[in-house]
This record gives structure tokens, C-alpha cells and sequence, in this order.
């Protein structure tokens, strides 16, 4: 089973994209972030004709999040987080052929010390609590998505720039992650690749993404259950140099059942 995560930037401009990749890439599985869509504009006739059924959380211009599976059933569907009031939607999970999937369009932050970033650190809590409940549920888990969070200084270009005190790699921010993964979550990228200099997010300006001035932030964890048939995990770079891009490429990992 192949289960990948990719933020679209917006599905309308980008349907495109994924139908093309879907065609090349084949994933079982994907997580998309920022649909940017109202449910009813949601292209699920569109995604069916491609093999892949929908289920999907958006609203207008902001946010939105939906989990596609090729040829499999989606069961047992949570839009939110329970007991979190939160009016974004960015939070989808469901089963598919016994392997509980967590969908998460993780809040950016804006900047240290805003609301914003506050907000991002009581999400993130309320996404551990949450978590702790699914993953004793569901030992299978894969949680997956845009995680605005580059976990260490390998996932940077500059650690010198994107440093303890910066949205996105402050030390708060990277220690909510790790409390995430101290769940038994394990980065399944990190299984297969330590190196650094691999990213998944480029700025659009000043040439970002062609002088591969990146930010890891889209992750795949696998819990302790699934390690081991973690067989393969990259990022897929290919989209991102599409016309029109989405600023994210497709993070994915492939399971061995």
C-alpha cells in the first residue's frame, strides 16, 4: 500500500496536477491539504473516474483536507479533532483496508510570540491527546500531512536562518513534533534516508525551488506496528517542477502489505 500526502495549494487550480500524478504515481493512498474548496465543489466525479473514492472536510478559500483511496473502501471517517472547537478544517482520518489514516494540515504559526503560533502550539497538544486515543485504538497508524515543522537542521537549507527562534523549526515547534512521535510515531523518510538537503516545500520567490532553497515539513510517521513494512519513503519532486506548481511536492511511504 502506497500512502502519500501532498498540499495542492489549492485544488482548483490544481486538479490538473493530480490527476496527473495519481496517473503516474499510482499511490493507494493520498492526504491532500489546502483544497481551498466547499464540499460541494469538491471534485469527487472527477477523482472517481480515476478509480479513487473521496471523503473530504474544506471550506471557502482556506484550509480544506480530503483522503482519496484507489479501488479500497474508507471507513469509519472523523473530520476534526474531538473535544477540539475549531471552525479550519484540517484534520481528516479514516481506515482503509485495516490501516488507520490521519490526515493533518498542521496550523502555520505566522511568526514567534503571535496569536497564531500560540494557537499552533494548543492544536498540536490537542493533536497528541487525540492521537494518544487513536493510536491505542488503531496500533496500524499512519499520520500523515503538511506539518509546518522541519523536524531538525538537516530538513533546511540555512540552520543558520531557520533556527530555534523561527516559525516553522522554533524549539516549541519541533518539540510538539517530538512529543507527537514519542506516541510510538516514527518519521518512515527518516527510516530510508539520513541525509540531508531533501525537501518537500519551496518558497515561490527568488527561485526557491530551482536553487533548492527548501524546507522538509511534509511528513509520513508510521507507528511502531507498521515499522517494519515501512519498506520505501521519498519525496516526490517531479510535480513541483510542473507549470504552476503547488509550493509542497508529494511526500510518500509504502507499506509491504
Amino acid at each position: 500500500m502506497k500512502i502519500a500526502s501532498w498540499n495542492v495549494n489549492s485544488l482548483n487550480v490544481r486538479l490538473p496536477h493530480l490527476e496527473r500524478w495519481l496517473a503516474d504515481a499510482a499511490p493507494d493512498v493520498v492526504g491532500l491539504q489546502e483544497t481551498k474548496l466547499e464540499d460541494a465543489r469538491f471534485p469527487d466525479a472527477a477523482l472517481a473516474a480515476l478509480g479513487y473514492r473521496s471523503v473530504f472536510a474544506g471550506q471557502k478559500t482556506y484550509n480544506g483536507v480530503a483522503l482519496l483511496a484507489r479501488g479500497r473502501a474508507i471507513d469509519d471517517v472523523q473530520v476534526g479533532i474531538p473535544g477540539f472547537d475549531d471552525v479550519q478544517q484540517r484534520v481528516i482520518a479514516a481506515t482503509v483496508d485495516g490501516v488507520r489514516v490521519v490526515n493533518l494540515y498542521v496550523v502555520n504559526g505566522q511568526d514567534v510570540d503571535t496569536e497564531k503560533y500560540a494557537y499552533k502550539l494548543r492544536w498540536l497538544a490537542a493533536v497528541r491527546d487525540w492521537l494518544a486515543a487513536e493510536h491505542a485504538a488503531h496500533p496500524r497508524l499512519v499520520v500523515m500531512g503538511d506539518f509546518n515543522i522541519a523536524p531538525d537542521d538537516r530538513d533546511v537549507h540555512d540552520p543558520a536562518t531557520w533556527n530555534g527562534a523561527h516559525i516553522l523549526t522554533s524549539d516549541a515547534e519541533r518539540a510538539a513534533l517530538a512529543a507527537l512521535q514519542a506516541l510510538g510515531l516514527h518519521d518512515a523518510f527518516r527510516l530510508h534516508h539520513a541525509e540531508g538537503g531533501r525537501f518537500s516545500w519551496w518558497d515561490y520567490r527568488q527561485a526557491g525551488f530551482r536553487r533548492n532553497l527548501g524546507l522538509r515539513i511534509d511528513l509520513t510517521l508510521v507507528s511502531d506496528a507498521l515499522r517494519a513494512e515501512a519498506v520505501a519513503a521519498d519525496i516526490d519532486r517531479e510535480p513541483r517542477s510542473w507549470e504552476r506548481p503547488s509550493d509542497h511536492a508529494p511526500a510518500w511511504v509504502r507499506l509491504a502489505q
